[in-house]
């Protein structure tokens, strides 16, 4: 995850992310996190967030929605997303659980890093606040978890606006920053 987050948004290394490491069907995992955001004025919110990763995509799944994206942009990926079996959910605080469609995985320094994508978006964070931009194009929702033994951190871009620039993805976050995710664990 490092070196991955610039300010306003995330750099995803193009193919790097796609990696895959697992067949299509693991074992379901549940992780359990809290999300923290700052205000512009400082102030710190937080809210539980529950990952269930039901399933890893092969190779030639994500090789297929990295084609659709290249061809078409965002919206030659939710074209390509429709009918594609979900790959888990994304629950923040007490609302309801998002679906996945993408999930890819793959091995890090530290141990694992998941990355997830919704076709839609969770939370417009910072909406209803005077002089706030549209929310039209920010339409995505993406999550990465890095695992290692014992735990793990991450982050959760609640509504995202992916494009490519220079052969790598980019997503940037509706609100400035992402959910910052500490304290990640299995659920048992």
């Amino acid at each position: 995850m490092n070196g991955l987050r610039t300010k306003g948004g995330v750099v995803l290394a193009g193919v790097a992310c796609i990696m895959t490491m697992a067949a299509a069907d693991v074992l379901a995992e549940t992780f359990t996190a809290t999300a923290t955001v700052k205000t512009a004025g400082a102030a710190t919110a937080t809210a539980p967030v529950t990952v269930t990763v039901d399933r890893i995509m092969t190779q030639a799944e994500a090789d297929k929605l990295l084609a659709a994206f290249k061809a078409g942009g965002a919206a030659g990926l939710h074209k390509a997303l429709k009918g594609v079996k979900p790959t888990g959910s994304i629950q923040l605080g007490g609302g309801p659980a998002t679906p996945t469609r993408l999930a890819v995985e793959r091995q890090t320094d530290k141990g694992r890093l998941i990355t997830m994508v919704s076709d839609t978006p969770i939370l417009h964070l910072g909406k209803g606040l005077p002089d706030a931009k549209p929310t039209q194009d920010y339409d995505f929702a993406v999550l990465d978890l890095e695992l290692a033994p014992g735990g793990g951190s991450g982050t959760l871009t609640p509504a995202a606006k992916v494009t490519v620039k220079g052969g790598s993805f980019v997503v940037e976050g509706y609100s400035t920053e992402p959910l910052r995710l500490t304290s990640v664990m299995a659920k048992k």
